[in-house]
């Protein structure tokens, strides 16, 4: 209400608690190819136990993917992930394969077959699906009713509309061990399931066998009813009499086959797939990653799609390491990282490494060489658990690279004065103390503050907390009150920074000198924020100095 028209109290509230919010900046951003899972759809996972139950363990074709993936869960607990897309193709039954790549892409595809596999990938002709209908002679003899508690039948539900026999049991098998290691071992049950396609638990939810299977099978999506079931799919309210009792004589079970694999994906295929990350708005991604793609220029163009990512959105930083075979198996490492770093984007928005490494993969009980990008992205996570963003990940302190067994090309003094002119970070190992990360450069040629990792993620952080509070300035009023509001949320959040040694000094200059009156009528609002951030120690310098016996130390150093 406006105005008081007659007498009387009137209530209202305000609310001056605005504050800087906490923002996220340890979020990793990978794309690869791999065995399993949804494709061009993002994904995050928190452990590489949970990589490999989504994306599927690695083998040959997409170890390197995995085991970079890998890599940064060794420091972080969130990485948003995204399948490639390439020409795998999922498993059906009674019929060649079909692409479908996600769950929206199964709402709109045309199935003909029974069922088809959740992903694509030769790992779905392993599946078999085996369903026992409303029978206790089938049911006795069906070679899985041991997992079962008790014969399918009638469900309330169809009972109370006049219908019987619509329950069902459905397994799902892992026909060639594909999956378990183990020939025929049950991956899945789903107890009790109804054909009636309006059934409802006991619970409220849907128990119609199509709904539960596409809502919690990690294996299979439904396609079409089986032949045998001859009115599934109906309402049980529409059926009168006993509802496909005479129908069903035996169980039904059929094995997918016909998925294909091609984790070869090209660096057009994987740069669509990052091209996922691109809208900061929707998508909250920090430290970005991939693997070097195959060498002949490729490598070059999908490490600028990642610095141009990273760059365009502002609030992320792009990862990027040498093609393996500039320091695997060659005779001049040093140089040829070098001409690798001198034709990528000049960009504070990206951090280059030196080398690649060997991890041991356990999964097929071999050593591998994968890039190093997943461990230092993933050393920025760690980072930011242990100090702030605005720390250096480089160092004994905080740069030490974990559970690797080597690196291809390990830069002596000359080496790294070399790689750190041209923009790339050292990583050493050093006897009796591990390996770390040895630099902190960004990928940015231009000498300034922004040459440097933590400046960069500092100001990230500082732009992307105080941006969203700013959201909240929009559509008020531009006068000093509003001003004065936001000076006095960003201030104290600058206070913290200082506080926790991520900044030097600050300034907030938000009034009439820089919201004049032209600023005012163009429907604007002007902050500056002036910052003087801390810097790291790159260079050490220790002087011995000797004196003779008689002489006072104050006439040295003028104390």
């Amino acid at each position: 209400m406006a105005f008081q028209v007659s007498p009387g109290v009137q209530v209202k509230e305000i609310d001056l608690t605005n504050v800087i919010p906490a923002v996220s900046t340890s979020i990793g951003g990978f794309a690869g190819a791999f065995n399993w899972g949804p494709v061009e759809e993002i994904r995050t996972v928190g452990s590489e136990k949970e990589l490999a139950a989504i994306f599927g363990t690695p083998d040959n074709n997409t170890a390197s993917y995995f085991l970079t993936a890998a890599s940064f869960l060794t420091y972080g607990n969130a990485l948003k992930v995204v399948r490639a897309a390439t020409d795998n193709f999922n498993a059906t039954t009674g019929g060649a394969g079909q692409l479908i790549k996600n769950r929206d892409d199964y709402e709109e595809a045309t199935i003909t077959a029974e069922w088809v596999a959740k992903y694509p990938g030769t790992l779905g002709n392993s599946l078999k699906v085996s369903m026992c209908p409303a029978d206790s002679a089938i049911f006795d003899a069906w070679g899985y009713a041991s997992e079962f508690d008790a014969t399918p039948g009638s469900s309330q539900w169809a009972s109370d509309r006049s219908s019987s026999n619509d329950e069902m049991h459905i397994v799902v098998i892992d026909e060639d061990g594909a999956w378990t290691g183990s020939a025929g071992s049950i991956l899945e049950t789903f107890s009790f399931v109804s054909q009636a396609s309006d059934a409802k638990s006991p619970q409220g939810t849907s128990n119609y066998y199509k709904d539960v299977i596409n809502a919690n099978s990690d294996y299979i999506w439904w396609g079409a009813h089986p032949s045998l079931l001859t009115n599934a799919g109906t309402a049980a309210g529409d059926m009168a009499g006993d509802y496909l009792a005479t129908i069903i004589t035996a169980i039904i079970e059929e094995s997918l086959a016909d998925g294909t694999d091609d984790n070869t994906p090209t660096v057009g295929e994987i740069q669509l797939a990052y091209d996922m990350f691109e809208d900061a708005e929707t998508v909250d991604v920090n430290l970005i990653f991939a693997v070097p793609a195959a060498d002949g220029g490729d490598d070059v163009t999908l490490a600028n799609d990642l610095l141009s990512l990273a760059t365009t959105r502002k609030d992320a930083v792009a990862f990027i390491s040498p093609p393996i075979e500039d320091t695997v198996g060659t005779a001049t490492p040093a140089a040829d990282v070098k001409a690798f770093a001198d034709q990528l984007t000049s960009t504070s928005y990206g951090v280059i490494d030196s080398t690649a490494i060997k991890v041991y993969d356990k999964y097929n009980d071999l050593y591998r060489w994968i890039p190093a990008a997943g461990h230092i992205a993933g050393l920025c996570a760690n980072t930011d658990n242990v100090a702030d963003a605005w720390f250096s990940p480089a160092g004994f302190t905080r740069g030490q690279i974990l559970g690797i067994t080597k690196i291809a090309f390990n830069p002596k003094q000359a080496d790294r004065d070399t790689l750190y002119k041209a923009r790339v970070n050292p990583i050493v190992s050093f006897p009796g103390q591990g390996t770390v990360l040895y630099g902190d450069k960004t990928a940015q040629a231009k000498p300034s503050a922004f040459d440097r990792i933590n400046v960069r993620r500092l100001f990230i952080t500082l732009e992307k907390a105080i941006a969203t509070a700013a959201k909240y300035q929009l559509f008020e009023f531009n006068d000093e009150f509003t001003r004065a509001m936001f000076r006095n949320m960003v201030e104290p959040f600058l206070r913290d920074v200082k506080g926790r040694r991520g900044l030097t000094d600050f300034a907030v200059v938000c009034d009439a000198t820089n919201n004049t009156g032209q600023v005012v009528d163009t429907n604007r609002f002007v902050a500056d924020i002036y910052i003087k951030p801390a810097r790291s120690i790159n260079f050490i310098t220790l002087n011995f100095i000797a004196t003779r016996t008689g002489v006072e130390f104050s006439e040295i150093i003028g104390s």
